[in-house]
């Protein structure tokens, strides 16, 4: 289904659940008709749901039947956890806690949708990149569960306990109910955390499901602790809701449909997902500062585990700084390494003409003179085609080395092309001639490899600029050591012409 189509359907939905809901509670009916419109709602939407889910595993295979499958057991216990109650309570009548077998089926839903989130976090698309520890997952998952706890303990659940002492097992399920949800919940939230599979648009419906059921189970824990045989309507909407919901996740597209979400609305949710653990203790926070002020006071439990909350908070806050120190190092890493990469040579390790060319470019525009060595490696075809190219490569491993050592550490060794260097000088302490020669003799030693060893000479030619000229650019003081190399090569190799010598005027 389309993203278009199913908000058309999604709409309808709604509207169709929002008035019977105004339906059920404005007392147009007795209690009896608008319990029966209210449990045969959410009896119809859940095995709508079911059928619906049926349906989509069918024509899916893998991952996506397999979740799919275990929301079709779920939407079937929920399905006959309300056909027990509608009988139990609309038809026999019978008082709460129920002693019917419903609250089994309402029990295994939130079960059997856990099941169905783990296979799709664990078989889906794998977890995110670069994701968070799972230590700091952990912290999160806890910060959650300790913050509703604290919230769900001061408004209900010590009352609950109390009735729960001196009711039995039968209010036990009733309070196990939406604390099955609440930990479907958790465990949803810190999946979605971790992988991406799970952030898609039909478990969304779901946690929305999951927290209506959750919202309405605990108000109903908390009317049956105060002793009541029948809930109002007001109190059911989250169980109206619930099934709708859950329809609503069976009909809802899936990642194909998410992918097409623009850029801008993922890094939103990205952030949202940053923000999540930190909503319910900033919740809880709100509640229990308002109910102090108002005079509420909390025992001992609820102070040392929302202390508790506080610390998880603190130590999560410290893990992520010191993740983000990390983060920044490995960025700097990557990006000196980036830089190297595009500034350098990958066969030799020398700086390659882009270097070069800010090099020189840099010292042209000062004032100190400058000099360009060309260098043309002589018979290096030779080895290339005699030897083999990883011969070849070796030998210009160690013509780069030489080079490198013969020269001030800081200037600039670069290879420009196949076996051609170059070396921009600024501020050269002697003669230009002097300075080539000195290469000259680093390059005429043998060059010993592991197969063997290669004399291998060079024909160097320089270009220099005695002064600030702004009319020279780069490219003429690099032309003109490239034709003064050239005229080096025509006069026998191995030897080194200036720009403007004698014999470079000669030839």
């Amino acid at each position: 289904m389309t993203l278009r189509r199913f908000g058309v359907v999604s709409g309808a939905v709604c509207a169709l659940v929002f008035g019977l809901v105004c339906l059920v509670v404005s007392g147009v009916f007795d209690r009896p008709t608008s319990v029966a419109i209210d449990k045969l709602t959410q009896l119809l939407a859940a095995s709508a749901a079911m059928v619906s889910y049926w349906r989509a595993a069918r024509v899916r295979q893998g991952v996506a039947r397999r979740w799919r499958l275990w929301m079709v057991a779920a939407m079937a216990s929920l399905a006959v956890g309300l056909a027990v109650w509608i009988w139990g309570q609309v038809i026999l009548g019978v008082a709460l806690p129920s002693s019917t077998l419903a609250p089994i089926g309402f029990m295994l839903v939130p079960g059997l949708t856990l099941c169905a989130i783990l296979v799709l976090a664990h078989g889906g698309s794998g977890k995110l990149p670069g994701h968070r520890s799972r230590l700091v997952v952990a912290l999160d998952g806890l910060i959650v569960v300790g913050s509703l706890f604290v919230l769900t303990w001061v408004s209900l659940l010590e009352s609950m306990v109390r009735a729960w002492a001196t009711s039995g097992p039968g209010f036990a399920t009733v309070v196990a109910h939406p604390a099955a949800y609440l930990v479907m919940l958790v465990v949803l939230l810190v999946s979605s955390w971790t992988h991406r599979s799970v952030r898609q648009l039909p478990v969304l419906f779901i946690a929305l499901a999951g927290l209506a059921q959750s919202g309405s189970g605990w108000v109903f824990a908390y009317l049956v602790s105060k002793g009541a045989t029948a809930i109002p309507t007001a109190a059911d909407i989250g169980f109206m809701v619930c099934p709708a919901l859950f329809f609503l996740s069976s009909i809802a597209p899936g990642n194909a449909a998410r992918e097409r979400v623009g850029a801008a609305r993922l890094r939103a949710g990205e952030l949202l997902h940053l923000l999540v653990p930190y909503l319910p203790m900033l919740v809880t926070g709100l509640f229990i500062v308002v109910g102090t002020a108002t005079g509420v006071r909390l025992n001992p439990l609820e102070i040392y585990v929302g202390l508790g909350v506080v610390l998880l908070v603190i130590a999560r806050q410290l893990l992520t700084l010191i993740d983000n120190v990390k983060l920044l190092e490995q960025l700097r890493d990557s990006r000196e390494r980036l830089r190297h990469q595009a500034y350098h040579d990958p066969l030799t390790g020398v700086p390659n003409r882009a270097l070069f060319r800010e090099r020189l470019d840099a010292a042209l525009a000062g004032t100190s003179p400058v000099v360009v060595l060309f260098i043309d490696v002589d018979g290096f075809k030779d080895v290339n085609d005699n030897f083999g190219h990883a011969e070849g490569d070796a030998v210009l491993r160690i013509v780069a080395s030489r080079l490198q050592a013969c020269v001030r550490s800081q200037d600039v060794v670069a290879r420009l092309g196949g076996d051609e260097f170059g070396v921009p000088v600024d501020g050269y302490p002697q003669p230009p001639e002097e300075i080539g020669r000195r290469v000259l003799d680093a390059l005429d030693e043998p060059h010993r490899t592991a197969n063997g060893t290669h004399v291998i000479r060079a024909s160097i030619g320089i270009s220099h600029r005695e002064g600030f000229d702004p009319s020279l650019s780069a490219d003429d003081l690099l032309g003109s050591a490239d034709a003064a190399m050239y005229t080096a090569k025509r006069l026998g190799k191995g030897m080194v012409v200036v720009h403007g010598s004698v014999e470079a005027e000669l030839t």
